[in-house]
């Protein structure tokens, strides 16, 4: 049910990412459908005090606004791809080219800019071995200030979650 917590959190003082202020409700739908993605708009409603209509209206907006997606997650092992590895980049010059390539990439389905002895960490799903390596040495290496790699390869996937709820 629609909770104090949830009524009293301020969205504006998290938000400095550039997006607009997300509302109490709209963490709140958020919270719902991070629990069950196929969650009923209805039963969405019932637990945040609005109706179905609304939620509809916000989700979309959500969406939208780039805040949140609602996809099916898969163990990429068990879809086709064989091979996952997360890879370390160390870049030269201004990162943000970089990291604009790096998510273009099919293959590529994470991309953040890091402190540490990384610039940019990528995740990486590929079919197998050989095409983790096209990947890494004739896409990910051949990119302009790329400096140098580092991949670590995943051999099994033991948690997978996107259920972290709001603040």
């Amino acid at each position: 049910m629609h909770s104090e917590g949830v009524a009293s959190r301020s969205a504006e003082s998290r938000n400095g990412n550039g997006t607009p202020p997300i509302d109490a409700v709209s963490l709140a739908i958020i919270e719902q459908l991070q629990q069950d993605g196929r969650r009923p708009y209805a039963t969405i409603g019932k637990a945040v005090g609005l109706s179905e209509a609304a939620v509809r209206q916000r989700v979309q907006k959500l969406q939208d606004q780039g805040v949140m997606q609602i996809v099916a997650v898969t163990d990429p092992l068990t879809v086709g791809f064989r091979r996952q590895a997360m890879v370390g980049i160390r870049v030269e010059g201004d990162l943000d080219p970089v990291a604009d390539a790096l998510a273009a990439m099919d293959e590529v389905d994470y991309v953040v800019m890091t402190a540490g002895s990384f610039d940019l960490m990528a995740e990486v799903v590929c079919e197998d071995d050989d095409h983790l390596l096209d990947v890494i040495n004739k896409q990910i290496r051949a990119l302009p200030g790329v400096r140098a790699t580092e991949s670590f390869v995943y051999l099994k996937l033991k948690k997978q979650t996107y259920q972290w709820g709001t603040r």
